[in-house]
């Protein structure tokens, strides 16, 4: 069980996440993992079967930040706003500095000439750790619901 500081604490980092994204800060995303991490968005049905393909899969924070120059500086594309809506997570485990939770989370794109759009679907299935920096995902599993996605994905989730 989660004491009540470092519940809100989760939160934060929930809220914060959310946030940064939102705000297109896209500096401090890599900041809200581990060193060692993982960062896929994957859909239901290969998650469901155990299928490990994912539509994107990163393996550390070097590569986070990798796909943050990618996403800004080499990838053309239509502009576009997301905002998150993110549930309250629901804790699974507390072991020790280790935290495992999801939440479902819903965000929603808007182009600045077009109406506001559901995008991505599905739910956060978290490994959090408690470091010395506040907590920070160790893992971060995007489970979307839709076999199908809109046009591509360029920003996280």
């Amino acid at each position: 069980m989660l004491d009540f500081s470092t519940y809100t604490e989760l939160l934060a980092l929930y809220a914060d996440y959310a946030a940064a994204l939102d705000q297109a800060d896209w500096e401090k995303w890599p900041e809200f993992f581990t060193e060692n991490c993982t960062y896929k968005l994957q859909p239901r049905e290969n998650h469901d079967r155990g299928l490990p393909l994912a539509t994107l899969a990163f393996e550390s924070k070097g590569m986070l930040k990798d796909r943050v120059y990618g996403a800004t500086e080499t990838i053309f594309h239509d502009p576009y706003y997301q905002r998150h809506v993110v549930g309250v997570p629901r804790i699974l485990t507390v072991e020790g500095d280790r935290i495992e939770a999801e939440a479902n989370y819903a965000v929603f794109r808007t182009k600045p000439d077009g109406m506001t759009t559901p995008f991505n679907v599905g739910r956060y299935i978290d490994v959090i750790r408690k470091t010395e920096d506040g907590l920070k995902f160790e893992s971060r599993l995007c489970v979307f619901d839709s076999e199908m996605i809109a046009n591509s994905i360029i920003y996280p989730i």
